[in-house]
């Protein structure tokens, strides 16, 4: 309810303005027209340039000045910081980005917010800008008519570009025929109390519309038509810088602990560049007047020094607060703190991140290796292994050794527990993903992992029944076969777990390696199950049990596998040409392996 607060007011007023006045009504449809235009050409250059953003962002992370760059440059291509933030906050959440770099990226956005003012003080207000709407609004919905996927994204620009002009000249039409009608001077007010409540309404319009780029632009609109005088614009322009940190907030709150901490330092570096701003006015129009003095800026020309006074309290917030990055870090992680995630709840994947396409391939990786390691616990416990013991036991004769009690576990619990909120959440996040080419491709990797995961947790539940029963069994002949079977899905968890927690360079050998002993184990395949029932060592009735539950064990070894194949590593480090270069038929791997496992398979074992 709150939440909405400040929208039923606006929609209150607007209400109220339409009926009142034609005038107010074309300045509200100018910044409604303004508003639109920013999120067509945010949605333009998001497709069009997504994923290069994505990669810069990720290259601008190893020094601060890459981040400040990155963030102001990236803020004045797309003039939405909007859009900057959410990318450094889906970075953030998917830990692609650690918390230092992605405040360098966003104090940069917020110098990069400062070109919006210049543009509209520069040429918008000097030129009839409507006139170029029209036509770039024409090409712009013709390409967005065709079927070319990088056409169509060209024309959201385009379209977004027009519908900016538009707005602006429609907002200029608005006051200048509002001057005529109204003098909203009168209402202006000097001292504190003028740069309290004038803030305050930069604030204000700052969060209701979304964009401090929107609220400047209708400032700046209003201070050429005199309609607001100079010292409550400055104000306005101040409120603007903390309404938009507002606006990161609510983008913020279904990001993780990384997301929020980001919210909280973005708050932060506004809240002080306002103080400062606002302590320091005088002196910052002091400034103002003597570099406008320099360049030789006419008197009446506020709109510029609007833009110069917003520049500079700007680079002294940067100034003041890149400095104090270090002390920032600690003082958020200290006030934010992180939780370990409970069962039902992802700890990476969210509506935030869910908006890019990189960071939510990642995050969904992230949360897979979560669900793994989950699945882990349920198909050792359903082993009659002790999880903690088998992740830190890597010895085969204890592996193989008997457990002390055999007991049958109810893995339905299991799996309603540990192992079906998690996964769901998985799915349903990747159903949300906007993706198309290689991130396509990505999608359905992690798709079918789950699904593979799953399959893993299913055959599990079918081996236990019969693998319960005979090794309970006096017949030491069944009750060997299926110790052999346990050991090397125990053998076979405890080094996927560890290549989980370091996968190394070598993972895709690795792998291979363990995909050639599965293929060693099979009982049917290496003639073992025959040799049993040759020898008699088991009735008809086991080898039949044998040979269905070997199966299973094969298809839950090969699924771990091809899961941890998709997820150990991320995207980046996994090139799929040098994968498959890398990839060896399992007969190869069998000739080329040297292990003692190897002779112990030929005289009739079947390790791992």
């Amino acid at each position: 309810m709150f939440r909405n607060l400040p929208l039923i007011v606006a929609l209150a007023l607007l209400g109220w303005a339409f009926w009142s006045s034609e005038t107010v009504a074309e300045i509200a449809s100018g910044v409604a027209v303004f508003l639109f235009g920013m999120m067509a050409l945010e949605q333009g250059l998001r497709s069009l340039t997504g994923g290069t953003l994505e990669r810069l962002l990720r290259l601008s992370t190893d020094r601060l000045w890459k981040g400040l760059t990155f963030g102001a440059s990236a803020t004045a291509l797309t003039q939405s910081s909007t859009l900057v933030s959410l990318l450094t906050i889906s970075f953030l959440s998917s830990g692609l980005l650690g918390l230092q770099q992605g405040l360098g990226v966003i104090f940069g956005a917020n110098l990069g917010t400062t070109t919006g003012a210049w543009l509209m003080a520069g040429p918008a207000l000097h030129f009839n800008i409507g006139r170029g709407a029209l036509p770039i609004l024409t090409f712009g919905v013709v390409f967005i008519l065709t079927r070319h996927t990088t056409l169509r994204s060209v024309g959201w620009v385009l379209v977004g570009i027009g519908f900016l002009f538009l707005g602006i000249q429609w907002m200029k039409d608005g006051f200048d025929a509002f001057q005529q009608a109204f003098d909203l001077t009168a209402w202006g007010m000097t001292g504190l109390k003028g740069l309290a409540i004038y803030t305050g309404i930069g604030i204000f319009a700052t969060v209701v519309m979304q964009s401090s780029h929107a609220t400047l632009i209708l400032t700046i609109t209003a201070l050429a038509a005199g309609q607001i005088s100079y010292e409550n614009a400055l104000a306005i322009s101040i409120g603007a810088n903390i309404g938009t940190a507002v606006s990161t907030g609510l983008a913020a709150i279904t990001a993780n602990i990384e997301g929020r901490r980001l919210a909280g330092a973005h708050l932060l570096f506004n809240v002080v560049t306002a103080a400062v701003a606002l302590t320091l006015i005088t002196p910052f129009m002091l400034t103002v007047e003597f570099l406008a003095g320099l360049v030789g800026l006419a008197e009446d020309n506020h709109a510029v020094r609007l833009a110069i006074f917003h520049t500079l309290f700007n680079l002294a917030g940067i100034g003041i607060m890149v400095p104090l990055i270090p002390t920032m870090v600690k003082v958020l992680e200290r006030v934010f703190r992180s939780k370990p995630a409970p069962a039902s709840k992802p700890r990476y994947i969210g509506d935030t991140v869910a908006k890019v396409p990189g960071p939510a391939m990642e995050a969904a990786r992230k949360e897979l290796l979560r669900l793994f390691g989950r699945i882990f616990t349920v198909i050792a416990t359903s082993l009659n292994y002790e999880p903690a013991q088998l992740r830190a036991n890597s010895d085969r004769r204890q592996l193989i050794a008997p457990p002390e009690r055999v007991r049958a576990h109810d893995l339905d619990a299991l799996y309603q527990d540990r192992v079906k909120p998690l996964h769901g959440l998985i799915v349903d996040f990747l159903a949300r993903v906007p993706v198309e080419g290689e991130r396509a491709r990505q999608l359905v990797v992690l798709r079918t992992t789950s699904q593979r995961l799953l399959e893993a947790v299913k055959d599990t539940k079918h081996l236990q029944k019969n693998l319960v029963r005979y090794l309970r069994s006096s017949n030491t002949g069944i009750r060997g076969e299926y110790l052999q079977i346990r050991a090397n899905l125990g053998e076979l968890l405890n080094r996927l777990d560890a290549l989980s927690q370091e996968p190394g360079e070598d993972l895709e050998l690795s792998l291979g390696e363990l995909a050639a002993r599965v293929e060693g184990n099979d009982i049917v395949t290496n003639g073992h199950l025959d040799q049993l029932i040759r020898d008699r060592a088991i009735t008809a009735e086991q080898a039949t049990s044998l040979m269905n539950d070997s199966a299973y064990a094969y298809r839950i070894a090969n699924n771990l596998i091809a899961a941890a194949r998709a997820i150990f590593l991320p995207f980046e480090r996994m090139d799929a040409e040098l994968r498959e270069e890398l990839a060896l038929e399992s007969g190869e791997l069998r000739d080329i392996l040297q292990s003692p496992d190897a002779s112990d398979r030929q005289h009739g074992g079947h390790a791992p």
